[in-house]
């Protein structure tokens, strides 16, 4: 059997495997595949909560936020290749409507870019809409970086 299928397991099993492992998952789930990021930083997280190992916590921590925040990234920057949207000339309701919403919300509106399916149509449509991107880094960052805490301290109280 070649060597490298043999040591494939032994790369998740240190941390740098599990902190490529997140930052892949977090990253990919926060394009348009469908993932769940969150099983992935609940069972890397679990160990570190019941060992009160904060610091590689923080670091699991920090590696699904940034992951996160560039799949979102990527998702902006994909909506920003379709021409700029006039908003008075689309014929469905609901994309009129979606558009304006955004349009009057702006960047705010990213800090829901954690909610599964509605935050990548929303990293999308802020990339269509030609928002600002250091200000949508930042709504992103802070949303998805916000989710990850939550979950994190949800976690501690189970177990």
């Amino acid at each position: 059997m070649p060597e490298f299928l043999l040591s494939f397991p032994a790369l998740f099993a240190s941390q740098a495997g599990q902190l490529l492992m997140m930052f892949a998952s977090s990253f990919l789930s926060a394009t348009l595949i469908p993932a769940n990021s969150e099983i992935i930083f609940s069972t890397l997280a679990s160990p570190h909560l019941l060992q009160k190992n904060w610091q590689d916590l923080a670091w699991l921590w920090l590696v699904a936020s940034l992951g996160n925040t560039l799949g979102g990234m990527t998702t902006y920057y994909v909506g920003r290749f379709f021409p700029s949207p006039q908003i008075t000339t689309q014929t469905k309701p609901t994309v009129r409507w979606s558009l304006k919403t955004l349009n009057r919300y702006g960047n705010l509106a990213l800090l829901l870019s954690w909610v599964p399916l509605v935050g990548d149509l929303l990293c999308g449509l802020a990339g269509w809409l030609r928002l600002d991107a250091k200000a949508a880094l930042v709504a992103m960052f802070l949303g998805k970086a916000g989710r990850y805490a939550v979950l994190a301290y949800s976690l501690s109280l189970f177990l």
